[in-house]
Protein backbone atom coordinates (compact mmCIF):
# COMPACT_ATOMS: atom_id res chain seq x y z
CA UNK A 1 0.00 0.00 0.00
CA UNK A 2 2.48 2.63 0.61
CA UNK A 3 4.82 1.69 -2.41
CA UNK A 4 1.54 2.03 -4.63
CA UNK A 5 1.28 5.72 -3.18
CA UNK A 6 4.87 6.46 -3.29
CA UNK A 7 4.32 5.74 -6.94
CA UNK A 8 1.30 7.76 -7.17
CA UNK A 9 3.45 10.62 -6.16
CA UNK A 10 6.62 10.51 -8.28
CA UNK A 11 4.68 10.68 -11.00
CA UNK A 12 2.11 13.40 -10.33
CA UNK A 13 5.48 15.20 -9.36
CA UNK A 14 7.24 14.25 -13.01
CA UNK A 15 3.78 15.34 -14.83
CA UNK A 16 4.03 18.64 -13.11
CA UNK A 17 8.07 19.05 -14.01
CA UNK A 18 6.94 18.55 -17.52
CA UNK A 19 4.07 21.28 -17.63
CA UNK A 20 6.13 23.57 -16.06
CA UNK A 21 8.66 23.11 -18.63
CA UNK A 22 6.58 23.47 -21.25
CA UNK A 23 4.33 26.33 -20.14
CA UNK A 24 8.00 27.92 -19.55
CA UNK A 25 8.74 27.23 -23.28
CA UNK A 26 5.84 28.93 -24.40
CA UNK A 27 6.28 32.00 -22.64
CA UNK A 28 9.67 32.71 -24.27
CA UNK A 29 8.39 31.78 -27.36
CA UNK A 30 6.33 33.85 -29.60
CA UNK A 31 4.51 32.49 -32.27
CA UNK A 32 3.95 35.05 -35.95
CA UNK A 33 2.13 34.59 -38.91
CA UNK A 34 3.48 34.14 -42.45
CA UNK A 35 4.31 38.09 -42.41
CA UNK A 36 6.40 37.92 -39.38
CA UNK A 37 3.64 39.75 -37.36
CA UNK A 38 3.40 38.54 -33.68
CA UNK A 39 0.39 36.77 -33.06
CA UNK A 40 -1.56 34.82 -30.25
CA UNK A 41 -4.60 32.65 -30.28
CA UNK A 42 -7.33 33.08 -27.49
CA UNK A 43 -5.57 29.76 -25.44
CA UNK A 44 -2.62 32.02 -25.29
CA UNK A 45 -3.60 35.71 -25.55
CA UNK A 46 -2.79 35.88 -21.63
CA UNK A 47 0.46 35.02 -21.47
CA UNK A 48 1.41 36.95 -24.53
CA UNK A 49 0.39 40.83 -23.43
CA UNK A 50 -1.99 43.20 -24.64
CA UNK A 51 -4.36 42.01 -27.77
CA UNK A 52 -5.61 45.02 -29.39
CA UNK A 53 -7.81 42.66 -32.60
CA UNK A 54 -7.89 39.45 -34.14
CA UNK A 55 -6.77 38.75 -37.62
CA UNK A 56 -7.17 36.24 -40.22
CA UNK A 57 -5.36 33.09 -40.03
CA UNK A 58 -4.81 33.42 -43.85
CA UNK A 59 -3.80 37.23 -44.46
CA UNK A 60 -7.06 38.32 -45.81
CA UNK A 61 -8.10 41.69 -44.86
CA UNK A 62 -10.87 40.03 -41.96
CA UNK A 63 -10.57 41.50 -38.68
CA UNK A 64 -11.87 41.53 -35.28
CA UNK A 65 -11.98 42.96 -31.99
CA UNK A 66 -13.18 39.85 -29.91
CA UNK A 67 -11.74 36.20 -30.33
CA UNK A 68 -13.60 35.09 -33.86
CA UNK A 69 -13.16 31.58 -35.64
CA UNK A 70 -13.21 30.92 -39.38
CA UNK A 71 -15.83 28.97 -41.50
CA UNK A 72 -13.69 26.30 -40.95
CA UNK A 73 -13.37 26.17 -37.77
CA UNK A 74 -9.66 28.20 -37.16
CA UNK A 75 -9.26 30.68 -34.78
CA UNK A 76 -8.31 34.13 -35.68
CA UNK A 77 -4.66 35.59 -34.69
CA UNK A 78 -4.73 37.96 -32.05
CA UNK A 79 -2.29 41.14 -32.46
CA UNK A 80 -0.45 42.48 -29.80
CA UNK A 81 -0.29 46.60 -29.48
CA UNK A 82 3.65 46.31 -29.93
CA UNK A 83 3.45 44.21 -33.18
CA UNK A 84 0.93 46.49 -34.93
CA UNK A 85 2.25 48.76 -37.40
CA UNK A 86 2.40 52.59 -36.30
CA UNK A 87 3.33 56.10 -37.36
CA UNK A 88 3.24 57.87 -34.62
CA UNK A 89 5.92 56.37 -32.97
CA UNK A 90 6.31 54.36 -29.92
CA UNK A 91 2.52 54.05 -27.71
CA UNK A 92 2.05 56.76 -25.28
CA UNK A 93 2.03 54.50 -22.54
CA UNK A 94 5.87 53.35 -23.60
CA UNK A 95 6.97 57.10 -23.69
CA UNK A 96 5.96 58.18 -20.70
CA UNK A 97 7.47 55.49 -18.50
CA UNK A 98 10.84 55.83 -20.33
CA UNK A 99 10.27 59.56 -19.07
CA UNK A 100 8.44 59.89 -15.99
CA UNK A 101 10.41 62.79 -14.40
CA UNK A 102 10.00 64.76 -17.58
CA UNK A 103 6.85 64.79 -18.68
CA UNK A 104 3.91 65.10 -17.15
CA UNK A 105 0.38 63.80 -17.80
CA UNK A 106 -2.61 66.42 -18.02
CA UNK A 107 -5.23 64.60 -18.82
CA UNK A 108 -6.48 61.47 -20.83
CA UNK A 109 -8.79 62.33 -24.52
CA UNK A 110 -11.02 60.26 -26.57
CA UNK A 111 -8.87 57.97 -29.11
CA UNK A 112 -11.70 58.20 -31.42
CA UNK A 113 -11.49 62.25 -31.37
CA UNK A 114 -14.50 62.65 -29.76
CA UNK A 115 -15.01 65.63 -27.13
CA UNK A 116 -14.41 63.42 -24.14
CA UNK A 117 -11.63 63.69 -21.32
CA UNK A 118 -10.47 62.24 -18.36
CA UNK A 119 -7.93 63.03 -15.59
CA UNK A 120 -7.22 59.83 -14.99
CA UNK A 121 -6.91 56.46 -17.23
CA UNK A 122 -9.99 54.43 -18.92
CA UNK A 123 -11.35 52.66 -21.80
CA UNK A 124 -14.25 53.89 -24.54
CA UNK A 125 -17.07 51.54 -25.22
CA UNK A 126 -14.80 49.45 -27.81
CA UNK A 127 -12.11 49.06 -24.84
CA UNK A 128 -9.65 51.14 -26.38
CA UNK A 129 -7.89 53.13 -24.08
CA UNK A 130 -8.36 56.99 -23.59
CA UNK A 131 -4.55 58.85 -25.19
CA UNK A 132 -2.46 60.72 -22.94
CA UNK A 133 -2.14 64.46 -23.66
CA UNK A 134 1.07 65.53 -21.95
CA UNK A 135 2.28 69.30 -21.04
CA UNK A 136 3.23 71.18 -23.79
CA UNK A 137 1.42 69.34 -26.16
CA UNK A 138 -1.43 72.04 -26.10
CA UNK A 139 0.57 75.28 -25.53
CA UNK A 140 -2.11 78.27 -24.94
CA UNK A 141 -0.32 80.10 -28.00
CA UNK A 142 -2.94 78.84 -29.97
CA UNK A 143 -0.35 76.33 -32.34
CA UNK A 144 -1.05 72.95 -33.18
CA UNK A 145 1.11 69.90 -32.99
CA UNK A 146 0.68 67.25 -35.35
CA UNK A 147 2.91 63.90 -35.40
CA UNK A 148 4.95 62.48 -38.11
CA UNK A 149 2.84 60.34 -38.91
CA UNK A 150 -0.18 62.41 -39.05
CA UNK A 151 1.39 64.72 -40.90
CA UNK A 152 2.62 62.23 -43.90
CA UNK A 153 -1.04 60.49 -43.97
CA UNK A 154 -2.68 63.46 -44.24
CA UNK A 155 -0.66 65.28 -46.75
CA UNK A 156 0.62 68.36 -44.94
CA UNK A 157 2.78 70.42 -47.46
CA UNK A 158 4.13 73.73 -46.81
CA UNK A 159 6.18 76.05 -49.38
CA UNK A 160 8.04 79.89 -48.30
CA UNK A 161 6.16 83.35 -48.79
CA UNK A 162 8.08 84.72 -52.21
CA UNK A 163 8.41 87.29 -54.34
CA UNK A 164 6.63 87.63 -57.33
CA UNK A 165 4.62 89.50 -59.59
CA UNK A 166 1.38 89.01 -59.36
CA UNK A 167 -0.70 88.77 -63.18
CA UNK A 168 -4.27 89.15 -62.58
CA UNK A 169 -6.41 89.12 -65.72
CA UNK A 170 -9.91 90.81 -65.68
CA UNK A 171 -11.86 88.73 -68.36
CA UNK A 172 -15.23 90.05 -69.99
CA UNK A 173 -17.48 89.47 -73.36
CA UNK A 174 -18.39 93.00 -75.40
CA UNK A 175 -19.23 93.45 -78.63
CA UNK A 176 -17.58 95.42 -81.36
CA UNK A 177 -19.01 98.92 -82.31
CA UNK A 178 -18.00 101.66 -85.09
CA UNK A 179 -16.05 104.88 -83.94
CA UNK A 180 -18.91 107.49 -83.76
CA UNK A 181 -16.20 110.14 -84.59
CA UNK A 182 -15.91 108.44 -88.07
CA UNK A 183 -19.84 108.05 -89.57
CA UNK A 184 -20.52 110.44 -91.99
CA UNK A 185 -23.92 111.07 -93.25
CA UNK A 186 -24.90 112.44 -96.37
CA UNK A 187 -28.06 114.23 -97.09
CA UNK A 188 -29.70 117.28 -99.02
CA UNK A 189 -29.96 120.84 -97.83
CA UNK A 190 -32.57 121.85 -100.11
CA UNK A 191 -34.47 120.17 -102.16
CA UNK A 192 -33.34 118.07 -105.18
CA UNK A 193 -33.77 114.98 -108.13
CA UNK A 194 -31.47 112.20 -108.30
CA UNK A 195 -30.58 112.02 -112.01
CA UNK A 196 -28.03 109.11 -111.18
CA UNK A 197 -26.39 106.94 -109.00
CA UNK A 198 -22.98 105.34 -108.92
CA UNK A 199 -22.35 101.77 -108.81
CA UNK A 200 -22.15 101.85 -104.81
CA UNK A 201 -24.47 99.51 -102.99
CA UNK A 202 -24.25 98.69 -99.48
CA UNK A 203 -21.57 97.53 -97.78
CA UNK A 204 -19.08 98.56 -100.79
CA UNK A 205 -15.97 100.15 -100.10
CA UNK A 206 -15.43 103.91 -100.91
CA UNK A 207 -12.94 106.23 -100.69
CA UNK A 208 -12.78 110.26 -100.09
CA UNK A 209 -13.64 111.77 -103.27
CA UNK A 210 -15.67 108.95 -104.89
CA UNK A 211 -18.39 109.66 -107.02
CA UNK A 212 -21.57 108.66 -105.44
CA UNK A 213 -24.86 110.46 -107.30
CA UNK A 214 -25.39 113.15 -109.64
CA UNK A 215 -28.57 115.64 -108.17
CA UNK A 216 -30.12 118.40 -109.46
CA UNK A 217 -31.23 121.10 -107.47
CA UNK A 218 -33.20 124.57 -108.02
CA UNK A 219 -31.79 126.05 -105.28
CA UNK A 220 -28.22 124.82 -106.12
CA UNK A 221 -28.57 126.46 -109.12
CA UNK A 222 -29.73 129.80 -108.58
CA UNK A 223 -27.18 129.84 -105.88
CA UNK A 224 -24.20 129.00 -108.68
CA UNK A 225 -25.73 130.97 -111.10
CA UNK A 226 -25.73 133.92 -108.69
CA UNK A 227 -21.80 133.15 -107.52
CA UNK A 228 -20.98 132.78 -111.65
CA UNK A 229 -22.78 136.45 -111.98
CA UNK A 230 -20.45 138.06 -109.18
CA UNK A 231 -17.37 136.73 -111.07
CA UNK A 232 -18.06 137.84 -114.62
CA UNK A 233 -19.43 141.06 -113.35
CA UNK A 234 -16.62 144.28 -114.14
CA UNK A 235 -18.33 145.90 -111.05
CA UNK A 236 -18.52 143.64 -108.10
CA UNK A 237 -15.52 140.85 -109.21
CA UNK A 238 -13.07 143.37 -107.72
CA UNK A 239 -15.53 143.38 -104.45
CA UNK A 240 -13.85 140.37 -102.81
CA UNK A 241 -17.13 140.83 -100.18
CA UNK A 242 -19.88 140.26 -103.05
CA UNK A 243 -17.50 137.24 -104.04
CA UNK A 244 -17.55 135.76 -100.62
CA UNK A 245 -21.15 135.87 -99.76
CA UNK A 246 -21.81 134.69 -102.79
CA UNK A 247 -19.49 131.29 -102.15
CA UNK A 248 -21.00 130.90 -99.01
CA UNK A 249 -23.88 130.24 -100.15
CA UNK A 250 -22.73 127.43 -101.95
CA UNK A 251 -20.49 126.17 -98.77
CA UNK A 252 -24.02 126.47 -96.94
CA UNK A 253 -26.04 123.60 -99.58
CA UNK A 254 -22.47 121.72 -98.35
CA UNK A 255 -21.77 121.92 -101.92
CA UNK A 256 -18.26 119.16 -101.91
CA UNK A 257 -15.32 121.59 -102.42
CA UNK A 258 -14.36 120.28 -105.47
CA UNK A 259 -17.50 121.49 -107.77
CA UNK A 260 -17.08 125.21 -105.88
CA UNK A 261 -13.88 124.97 -107.66
CA UNK A 262 -14.84 124.01 -110.86
CA UNK A 263 -17.35 126.52 -111.13
CA UNK A 264 -14.42 129.65 -110.41
CA UNK A 265 -12.39 127.91 -112.92
CA UNK A 266 -14.62 127.07 -115.78
CA UNK A 267 -17.69 130.29 -114.76
CA UNK A 268 -20.36 127.58 -115.75
CA UNK A 269 -23.51 127.14 -114.28
CA UNK A 270 -23.72 123.69 -113.76
CA UNK A 271 -26.82 121.96 -114.51
CA UNK A 272 -26.10 118.42 -112.11
CA UNK A 273 -23.69 118.13 -109.59
CA UNK A 274 -21.74 115.47 -109.00
CA UNK A 275 -21.73 114.21 -105.26
CA UNK A 276 -18.78 112.55 -103.94
CA UNK A 277 -18.10 110.11 -100.63
CA UNK A 278 -16.50 112.75 -97.59
CA UNK A 279 -14.34 110.35 -96.68
CA UNK A 280 -12.84 106.40 -96.79
CA UNK A 281 -14.73 103.80 -95.31
CA UNK A 282 -17.65 101.42 -95.83
CA UNK A 283 -21.11 101.72 -97.27
CA UNK A 284 -23.40 101.18 -94.27
CA UNK A 285 -26.27 103.06 -95.81
CA UNK A 286 -27.82 103.83 -99.23
CA UNK A 287 -31.22 105.11 -99.52
CA UNK A 288 -31.68 106.39 -103.10
CA UNK A 289 -32.24 105.73 -106.64
CA UNK A 290 -32.34 107.36 -109.57
CA UNK A 291 -35.11 110.10 -110.37
CA UNK A 292 -35.89 110.03 -106.78
CA UNK A 293 -36.65 112.99 -104.96
CA UNK A 294 -34.27 114.11 -102.11
CA UNK A 295 -35.94 116.11 -99.56
CA UNK A 296 -34.12 118.10 -97.04
CA UNK A 297 -32.35 116.48 -94.06
CA UNK A 298 -33.21 112.69 -95.95
CA UNK A 299 -30.29 110.50 -95.41
CA UNK A 300 -29.11 109.43 -98.59
CA UNK A 301 -25.76 107.71 -97.69
CA UNK A 302 -24.14 106.71 -94.26
CA UNK A 303 -20.23 105.63 -94.81
CA UNK A 304 -18.42 104.82 -91.65
CA UNK A 305 -14.88 104.81 -91.53
CA UNK A 306 -13.66 101.03 -89.58
CA UNK A 307 -10.24 101.26 -89.89
CA UNK A 308 -10.45 102.28 -85.63
CA UNK A 309 -13.37 100.67 -83.56
CA UNK A 310 -14.67 100.47 -80.23
CA UNK A 311 -14.79 97.54 -77.97
CA UNK A 312 -17.52 97.82 -75.33
CA UNK A 313 -16.79 95.93 -72.45
CA UNK A 314 -19.20 94.70 -69.95
CA UNK A 315 -17.04 94.39 -66.57
CA UNK A 316 -18.32 92.87 -63.41
CA UNK A 317 -18.96 95.75 -60.81
CA UNK A 318 -16.32 94.47 -58.39
CA UNK A 319 -13.96 94.97 -61.14
CA UNK A 320 -14.30 98.37 -62.05
CA UNK A 321 -12.46 99.87 -58.76
CA UNK A 322 -9.18 98.07 -60.85
CA UNK A 323 -9.89 99.96 -64.28
CA UNK A 324 -8.52 103.52 -65.07
CA UNK A 325 -7.76 105.02 -68.48
CA UNK A 326 -4.99 104.15 -70.40
CA UNK A 327 -4.67 100.75 -69.16
CA UNK A 328 -3.53 97.80 -72.28
CA UNK A 329 -6.01 95.13 -72.72
CA UNK A 330 -6.20 92.42 -74.99
CA UNK A 331 -8.95 91.53 -77.00
CA UNK A 332 -10.19 87.67 -79.01
CA UNK A 333 -12.60 87.39 -81.92
CA UNK A 334 -14.46 84.61 -81.59
CA UNK A 335 -13.79 84.84 -85.35
CA UNK A 336 -10.41 85.02 -85.59
CA UNK A 337 -9.21 82.48 -82.59
CA UNK A 338 -5.19 82.32 -81.50
CA UNK A 339 -5.20 86.28 -83.07
CA UNK A 340 -5.08 89.08 -80.35
CA UNK A 341 -6.28 92.83 -81.45
CA UNK A 342 -4.51 95.15 -78.77
CA UNK A 343 -5.79 98.71 -77.43
CA UNK A 344 -5.99 101.01 -74.70
CA UNK A 345 -8.97 101.80 -72.16
CA UNK A 346 -10.31 104.93 -73.22
CA UNK A 347 -13.55 105.29 -71.91
CA UNK A 348 -15.34 104.03 -68.53
CA UNK A 349 -18.56 104.84 -68.97
CA UNK A 350 -20.16 106.43 -65.72
CA UNK A 351 -22.70 104.38 -64.55
CA UNK A 352 -24.01 100.75 -64.16
CA UNK A 353 -26.40 98.78 -64.91
CA UNK A 354 -29.17 97.74 -62.68
CA UNK A 355 -30.29 94.30 -63.85
CA UNK A 356 -26.68 92.82 -64.79
CA UNK A 357 -24.66 94.77 -62.17
CA UNK A 358 -21.92 95.75 -64.67
CA UNK A 359 -20.43 98.45 -66.11
CA UNK A 360 -19.36 99.79 -69.43
CA UNK A 361 -15.46 99.92 -70.68
CA UNK A 362 -14.52 101.34 -74.22
CA UNK A 363 -11.68 99.98 -75.40
CA UNK A 364 -9.78 101.16 -78.66
CA UNK A 365 -8.32 99.10 -81.51
CA UNK A 366 -6.88 99.18 -84.53
CA UNK A 367 -8.88 97.68 -87.32
CA UNK A 368 -6.59 98.21 -90.71
CA UNK A 369 -7.22 94.96 -92.35
CA UNK A 370 -11.33 95.42 -91.68
CA UNK A 371 -11.59 92.11 -89.70
CA UNK A 372 -13.43 92.82 -86.78
CA UNK A 373 -16.56 94.41 -88.02
CA UNK A 374 -19.86 95.94 -86.00
CA UNK A 375 -22.04 93.83 -83.69
CA UNK A 376 -19.28 90.96 -83.40
CA UNK A 377 -18.71 89.50 -80.03
CA UNK A 378 -15.33 89.71 -77.84
CA UNK A 379 -13.82 88.81 -75.15
CA UNK A 380 -11.30 90.92 -73.40
CA UNK A 381 -8.53 90.08 -71.01
CA UNK A 382 -6.83 93.27 -69.18
CA UNK A 383 -4.42 92.86 -66.58
CA UNK A 384 -5.10 94.50 -63.36
CA UNK A 385 -1.71 93.12 -61.09
CA UNK A 386 1.09 94.55 -59.73
CA UNK A 387 3.96 96.13 -61.96
CA UNK A 388 7.17 95.33 -58.99
CA UNK A 389 7.45 91.79 -57.33
CA UNK A 390 5.43 91.46 -53.88
CA UNK A 391 5.38 89.18 -51.05
CA UNK A 392 3.29 85.73 -52.45
CA UNK A 393 1.44 82.78 -51.10
CA UNK A 394 -0.33 80.11 -52.97
CA UNK A 395 -4.02 80.58 -52.94
CA UNK A 396 -4.22 77.25 -51.33
CA UNK A 397 -2.63 78.69 -48.26
CA UNK A 398 -5.68 81.11 -47.24
CA UNK A 399 -8.50 79.88 -45.17
CA UNK A 400 -10.88 82.72 -45.88
CA UNK A 401 -13.70 83.38 -43.48
CA UNK A 402 -14.94 85.56 -44.90
CA UNK A 403 -14.74 88.91 -42.59
CA UNK A 404 -10.72 87.98 -42.38
CA UNK A 405 -8.25 85.47 -44.08
CA UNK A 406 -5.77 83.24 -41.53
CA UNK A 407 -2.55 81.00 -42.62
CA UNK A 408 -0.80 78.02 -40.98
CA UNK A 409 2.87 79.11 -40.54
CA UNK A 410 5.01 75.66 -40.51
CA UNK A 411 7.30 76.41 -37.32
CA UNK A 412 9.30 73.06 -37.50
CA UNK A 413 9.12 69.73 -35.56
CA UNK A 414 5.65 69.56 -36.39
CA UNK A 415 4.72 72.48 -34.71
CA UNK A 416 2.23 75.05 -37.01
CA UNK A 417 1.26 78.58 -35.67
CA UNK A 418 -2.14 80.00 -36.75
CA UNK A 419 -1.90 83.34 -38.14
CA UNK A 420 -4.28 86.60 -39.59
CA UNK A 421 -2.97 87.89 -42.81
CA UNK A 422 -4.33 90.59 -45.24
CA UNK A 423 -4.26 89.84 -48.72
CA UNK A 424 -4.42 92.18 -51.88
CA UNK A 425 -3.98 90.95 -55.77
CA UNK A 426 -4.58 87.17 -56.64
CA UNK A 427 -3.47 86.28 -59.67
CA UNK A 428 -1.91 82.90 -61.84
CA UNK A 429 -2.58 80.92 -58.44
CA UNK A 430 -1.03 82.73 -56.13
CA UNK A 431 -1.85 85.77 -53.64
CA UNK A 432 -0.19 88.78 -52.68
CA UNK A 433 0.41 89.41 -48.49
CA UNK A 434 0.20 93.00 -47.74
CA UNK A 435 0.50 92.16 -43.92
CA UNK A 436 0.84 88.91 -41.47
CA UNK A 437 3.80 86.72 -43.52
CA UNK A 438 7.19 88.01 -44.50
CA UNK A 439 9.22 86.62 -47.26
CA UNK A 440 11.03 83.09 -46.43
CA UNK A 441 8.08 82.25 -44.07
CA UNK A 442 6.89 79.04 -44.31
CA UNK A 443 3.13 78.59 -44.76
CA UNK A 444 0.98 75.53 -45.06
CA UNK A 445 -0.19 75.28 -48.20
CA UNK A 446 -2.00 71.45 -48.39
CA UNK A 447 -4.32 69.60 -45.90
CA UNK A 448 -4.81 73.07 -43.99
CA UNK A 449 -8.18 72.49 -43.03
CA UNK A 450 -7.26 69.26 -41.51
CA UNK A 451 -4.88 71.25 -39.21
CA UNK A 452 -7.62 73.67 -38.69
CA UNK A 453 -10.07 70.73 -37.54
CA UNK A 454 -7.27 69.52 -35.46
CA UNK A 455 -6.53 72.97 -33.76
CA UNK A 456 -10.56 73.11 -33.63
CA UNK A 457 -10.44 69.54 -31.89
CA UNK A 458 -7.85 70.48 -29.44
CA UNK A 459 -9.54 73.34 -28.58
CA UNK A 460 -12.63 71.70 -27.38
CA UNK A 461 -10.68 69.13 -25.77
CA UNK A 462 -8.59 71.64 -23.94
CA UNK A 463 -12.12 73.62 -22.64
CA UNK A 464 -13.43 70.06 -21.52
CA UNK A 465 -10.01 69.26 -19.87
CA UNK A 466 -10.53 72.75 -18.05
CA UNK A 467 -14.17 72.25 -17.12
CA UNK A 468 -13.62 68.95 -15.74
CA UNK A 469 -10.57 69.43 -13.90
CA UNK A 470 -10.71 69.40 -10.24
CA UNK A 471 -10.89 72.82 -8.68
Amino acid sequence: MNRAILTSVAVTALIAATAGGFLLGRTHTKPSDANGMTVVTPANAQDSGKVIYYRDPDGKPLYSLIPKKTGDGRDYLGVLASADVSFDGPPVAETASATPSERKIRYYRNPMGLADTSPTPKKDSMGMDYIAVFEGEDRDDGSVKLSPGKIQRTGVKSEPAALRVIRTLIRAPGTIQLDERRISVISMRAESWVQKVADVTTGSKVTKGQLLMEIYSPAVASAAAEYVTTLNSKITSSEVAYGRGSRQRLMNLDIPEPVIVAIEKTRVIPIAIDWTAPRDGLVLERNVVEGMRAQPGEVLFRVADPSVVWATIDVAERDLGALAVGQPAAVKARGFPGRDFLGKISVIYPQVNKETRTGRVRIELANPDIALLPDMYVDAEINTGTQAPVVTIPDSAVLDTGSKQAVFVDKGEGRFEPREVKIGHRGDGYAEVTDGVVEGEVVVVSANFLIDAESNLKAALKGFSEAGAPQ
